[in-house]
C-alpha cells in the first residue's frame, strides 16, 4: 500500500491530531492514504467518528509499543 503522506500527530492530544489530519487530507488528492501516528489512546475513536462524519475511509488501525508509550497508527484514504 502506497503511503502519499505521512502525519506526525504524536504528544498532541484531541482535538489536534484530528485537526492537523483535516488540514493534510484538504491538500491531498481522492485515493490518497494519510498516515498519522499519534499517542492519544482517545484518538482511536476519534478517528472512528472522523472518518464515519467526513466521508474517508478509516483504512486500518493499530496500537504499536513505542519509545518507553504506546504509539497509535491511522491510515486513512482520501475521499
Amino acid at each position: 500500500m502506497d503511503i502519499h503522506k505521512e502525519l506526525d500527530a504524536r504528544g498532541l492530544i484531541c482535538p489536534l491530531p484530528i485537526l492537523k489530519a483535516k488540514k493534510a487530507l484538504s491538500d491531498m488528492h481522492s485515493g490518497e492514504i494519510l498516515k498519522v501516528l499519534a499517542t492519544d489512546p482517545g484518538s482511536v475513536r476519534d478517528f472512528q467518528a472522523f472518518a464515519r462524519q467526513t466521508g474517508n475511509d478509516l483504512i486500518d488501525q493499530q496500537a504499536l509499543q513505542g519509545e518507553g508509550r504506546e504509539e497509535y497508527v491511522h491510515l486513512l484514504r482520501r475521499r
